[in-house]
C-alpha cells in the first residue's frame, strides 16, 4: 500500500520550496531594479539606457487621471473600479433544513487611464489589474434585500429556494493613493513614458516602499523554506515508518511460516521419515499438503477449525480464536468467529 500521507507531505515540501525560490529571486531582482527617486529623471534614464532595454525600474507618487471614475454607490473618485453582486438566498437540502448560499451575479471593471505623479512629472501604468500586490479598497457594501411578492416567493419556495437579498461589493482604486510599482519603462511616439508589464521580470503595484517589498519577500521566502523541510522531514518520517512497518510484517509472516514447518516436522515424527519416500511419487499439491499442515497458526498443537469474519481466513482452532480480536495473517478485526468440521 502506498504511503500517501508522506507522498502528499513530500509533494507539499516541493511546492513550497518552489514558493520560497520564486519570493527569493523576486527579492533579488528588486534589489537590482534603478530606483527613480524623481519621476522627471525617468526620461533621461531612458535616453541614455536605449540600448539595454528592457528598462526595468521601482517609481513612486501618487495615483491620478484626467477622466476619473465616479462610484456610483461611495461617491469617490478611482481609476479603477471592481463591481461585483451577489445573490444571497436559503436552499433546502436533502436533510430538511435550510442552508444559505450564495451565487455571483454580476462582476465588472471599469479602467480609466491613470498614471503617478511625484510633484516633479507623470508616469502612465499600463495593466495594473494583472500586477502583483494591487489592493483594491471596499468603496461601499450594500445589502439589497429582495421584494416580497407573494407570486415570485410561492414560486421560489416550491423550487426549494428563500431569496434574500443582493450583496453589492464596489472596490476601488482612489485617486490621490500613494504607490510603488515596479515594471519596464517605455517610452512611446509621442513622448509618453509608460510602466508596463516586462516580458521577463517582476511586476508589482503596491502601497508598500519597494524597501518593505523586498524585506517582505525576504521574509516569506525564508518562511517557505522553513516550511518545506518541516513537511519534508514529517514526509520521510511517515514513508520510513510505513517501511519499517511493511518489513516487519512480511517478517512475521516468514516466522510464522517457519514456526508452522517446525512444528509440523516435530509432530509428524518418525513417521513422517516413510511418507516422504512415498510423497516422492505424488503431486506437488499433496507436497505442499504435507509441508504445511492444518496446525494453528497460535498453539501450534490443535488443528485450525475457525474460520474469521469478515476476512474468511481459516487459521486458528476454536480455543486460541476465543482470546482473539485481530486475525493473526491480516490484523482486520473479528466480528465472528464461525466453526467448521471436516469429514
Amino acid at each position: 500500500m502506498v504511503p500517501w500521507g508522506g507522498v502528499s507531505c513530500c509533494l507539499s515540501a516541493t511546492a513550497l520550496y518552489l514558493l520560497g525560490r520564486t519570493s527569493g529571486r523576486d527579492a533579488d531582482v528588486l534589489k537590482s531594479v534603478n530606483r527613480v527617486d524623481q519621476l522627471k529623471d525617468l526620461a533621461r534614464l531612458l535616453d541614455t539606457a536605449s540600448k539595454v532595454l528592457p528598462l526595468v525600474v521601482t517609481v513612486s507618487g501618487r495615483v491620478g487621471s484626467d477622466t476619473p471614475i465616479n462610484c456610483e454607490y461611495s461617491g469617490l473618485r478611482g481609476v479603477l473600479v471592481e463591481e461585483t453582486a451577489e445573490q444571497h438566498f436559503l436552499k433546502h437540502n436533502d436533510a430538511g433544513s435550510w442552508i444559505q448560499d450564495s451565487a455571483l451575479m454580476l462582476s465588472m471593471c471599469k479602467e480609466v487611464p491613470w498614471y503617478l505623479d511625484d510633484g516633479t512629472g507623470r508616469v502612465y501604468v499600463v495593466g495594473a489589474r494583472g500586477a502583483t500586490g494591487l489592493v483594491l479598497t471596499v468603496g461601499s457594501e450594500v445589502f439589497e434585500e429582495s421584494g416580497r411578492s407573494l407570486v415570485r416567493g410561492t414560486l421560489d419556495y416550491l423550487q426549494g429556494l428563500k431569496m434574500l437579498g443582493v450583496k453589492r461589493i464596489e472596490r476601488v482604486l482612489p485617486t490621490g493613493t500613494p504607490l510603488t510599482v515596479v515594471g519596464e519603462a517605455v517610452n512611446d511616439d509621442v513622448g509618453t513614458i509608460r510602466i508596463q508589464r516586462p516580458h521577463k521580470g517582476p511586476f508589482y503595484v503596491s502601497p508598500k516602499p519597494i524597501d518593505q517589498l523586498i524585506a517582505n519577500l525576504g521574509k516569506w521566502a525564508r518562511w517557505y523554506k522553513y516550511a518545506s523541510l518541516g513537511f519534508t522531514v514529517f514526509g520521510v518520517y511517515l514513508i520510513a515508518k510505513h517501511a519499517f512497518q511493511y518489513i516487519m510484517e512480511r517478517r512475521r509472516h516468514w516466522e510464522l511460516r517457519k514456526r508452522v514447518l517446525d512444528a509440523a516436522a516435530k509432530r509428524s515424527g518418525p513417521d513422517n521419515e516413510g511418507s516422504n519416500a512415498k510423497a516422492e511419487t505424488g503431486s506437488d499439491g499433496s507436497k505442499r499438503e504435507r509441508s504445511m499442515p492444518d496446525l494453528c497458526v497460535i498453539c501450534l498443537e490443535q488443528e485450525y477449525n475457525s474460520v474469521f469474519v469478515p476476512c474468511g481466513h481459516m487459521c486458528c482452532c476454536t480455543a486460541c480464536s476465543s482470546h482473539l480480536t485481530n486475525c493473526p495473517l491480516c490484523r482486520r478485526r473479528i466480528e465472528l468467529v464461525v466453526r467448521t468440521f471436516r469429514h
